[in-house]
Order: C-alpha cells, then sequence, then structure tokens
C-alpha cells in the first residue's frame, strides 16, 4: 500500500508542478481580456492593482453599472468618481467588491450605493462565475464571498489550473488577447431602446416574488456601521424604475420602507428616484429595470446636482 501510494505522488507531482506556471499564465492573460466576462476583469484588474483613486465610488448591481456615469458627476462635482456596479448581483458580491477596495485602493470619501428591490435577495448560482477565474486561487476574500453558491468546488480555490477545466471559452479568451474595454471608469452605458422583456415576464407571472435574504440585511446594516467608523458618507440611491415594472415586483412597497427604516437608522441619505417623472417615460429605458444610455445621461445629471447641494 505504501508502495502504491508513493508510486501515486510520483505520479501527480510533475503535473502539479506544471500545473502551477500554467495557471498563472492563463490568469495572466485572462486579466488582459476587458470583454471577458461582461467587461467585470477590467474592474476586478482596478481593484486588486491599487488604481480606483476615487473620492466618489458607485456600488449597486446592473442598475449602477448601466445607470450611473462617474464621468458626469465628476464634471459636477469636481470630484473623481468611479462605478463598481456589479453586473446580475446583489449586495453579498458588492459588498466583496467594498473589502477589496478598502484593502488595495485609497479610502473613498463617498459611496453612492444603489438600492432596489433585489438588493436583499441572494440566488443559488453564481452569476458569471467565470469573472472570478483569474483572482481565485488561494485568494480568502472571494472564496468566502462566493462558497455558499453553486459555482466552485473547494478544489478549484485550492488547486491550481483546476477551475479551469471545462472554461474552454475563458481559456480561448485568454489566447486572444482582447484589449478592448467595454467599461469607461467602472460604467458602461446602453445604446439601446425599449425591448419586450418586460411582455414577457408579465406573460410568465402576475408579479415577481422577492424573499429578503436575513444575513444580507445583516451585512447591509454591518456594512453602514463600518462606514460610519471609517468616515465615509453613504449616500443611498433608488434609481429610476419604470412605472409599469414597480407594480409588478411584489413587496416593493415593504422593501422600500426597509430602506427608508435602514436611512433613518444610520443617519444616511436616502434619494428615491423611482417618483421622478423620468420613470414615466418608455424612452429612458431599454427595459422595466433599466435606463438606456439616454437615460442614464439624464439621470446622472438630476444625481449629480443633488450630490451637490448635499455638498459632494
Amino acid at each position: 500500500m505504501k508502495k502504491f501510494t508513493r508510486q501515486v505522488i510520483l505520479f501527480l507531482f510533475p503535473m502539479v508542478l506544471l500545473a502551477y506556471p500554467l495557471d498563472l499564465i492563463v490568469s495572466n492573460l485572462l486579466k488582459k481580456n476587458g470583454s471577458f466576462a461582461h467587461g467585470e476583469l477590467s474592474v476586478w484588474n482596478a481593484l486588486y492593482d491599487g488604481t480606483i483613486d476615487s473620492e466618489i465610488v458607485i456600488y449597486g448591481s446592473s442598475r449602477a453599472l448601466v445607470h450611473i456615469d462617474p464621468e458626469i458627476i465628476e464634471t459636477s462635482t469636481g470630484r473623481k468618481a468611479y462605478n463598481l456596479g456589479i453586473d446580475g448581483h446583489n449586495f453579498w458580491l458588492q459588498h466583496l467588491r467594498h473589502t477589496i477596495l478598502m484593502k488595495h485602493n485609497k479610502k473613498p470619501k463617498t459611496i453612492i450605493l444603489s438600492v432596489d428591490v433585489r438588493s436583499f435577495i441572494k440566488q443559488k448560482e453564481l452569476y458569471n462565475s467565470d469573472q472570478f477565474l483569474p483572482y481565485i486561487f488561494f485568494n480568502k476574500e472571494i472564496k468566502y464571498y462566493t462558497e455558499s453558491y453553486k459555482g466552485f468546488t473547494v478544489y478549484d480555490y485550492h488547486l491550481p489550473f483546476i477551475r479551469y477545466f471545462g472554461r474552454f471559452q475563458a481559456i480561448k479568451a485568454a489566447l486572444l488577447k482582447n484589449s478592448y474595454l467595454k467599461r469607461r471608469n467602472g460604467y458602461e452605458g446602453q445604446d439601446k431602446v425599449w425591448n419586450d422583456d418586460f411582455k414577457k415576464a408579465k406573460a410568465n407571472a402576475n408579479s415577481i416574488e422577492i424573499e429578503l435574504d436575513k444575513e444580507l440585511l445583516v451585512l447591509f446594516d454591518g456594512f453602514l456601521l463600518d462606514c460610519k467608523r471609517d468616515d465615509i458618507r453613504v449616500v443611498l440611491v433608488y434609481t429610476p424604475e419604470y412605472i409599469e415594472g414597480q407594480k409588478f415586483m411584489g413587496k416593493r412597497n415593504e422593501i422600500v420602507s426597509l430602506i427608508d427604516s435602514f436611512a433613518l437608522k444610520h443617519n444616511v441619505v436616502y434619494l428615491d428616484y423611482s417618483k421622478d417623472d423620468i420613470c414615466l417615460e418608455k424612452k429612458y429605458f431599454y427595459n422595466a429595470s433599466h435606463l438606456n444610455k439616454l437615460g442614464a445621461e439624464k439621470f446622472t445629471k438630476m444625481l449629480s446636482k443633488d450630490l451637490v447641494l448635499l455638498g459632494n
């Protein structure tokens, strides 16, 4: 038995040695592909390289990502801004970005946090898991925030290169070395017009029911406490949402009230634009939840003016 074990170890050892440099090469090449994984790699690179260097940072889901243009905010406030919105994810993964920002970058003065009815729900699948591939190996922060999802195994976190098995698009993207960046200071405006997403959703159900995740609520509460301790001002923002879409979301009033209660408890500013006239016009949206580029520019100018009135 001992002889067999020794033979297995001798057989596997050269493979493990080869896996380390292969992992390093593929991961470094993949990081350079600015359009892979919906453009998220450019943001992770900036976070880990410590190059965010902004007084104002924007957190949230895809609604932050496509709704808030940091260049417009910079022009209005005179302060550098960066958009850290992460597509398809709630506050759990948004908080991962906050953790890395605070660890590797200078502390921001203001965090604009986009909140909505989906901020406190947690899906089972790790959406767009490819974005974590170049950074996940022996990374305790990413492991902590992603291991509760269906996406990676314990071996993916601790063994070199194994996470790339079956991820042919990722390996292809590494070899292509596409340097095209989809994001501009983290922001990605959408040159789109109204589509039939909302019509399809209504055909499948009378409303979308939301189940709040208690762990997320605790995390959010702790985040607001941490920001107060670190002297970072948080501005909660409910960005525009098409009026018919608002009526379609179950428990919406309950969640809006919950956001209100967090703002009152922690004495933070809460700006709710879901009642603004922009929410009545389809021309500013490409679906019920997301502004197109025209709408994002209009909204960001509104937000910027309010930030100036608040004293940046």
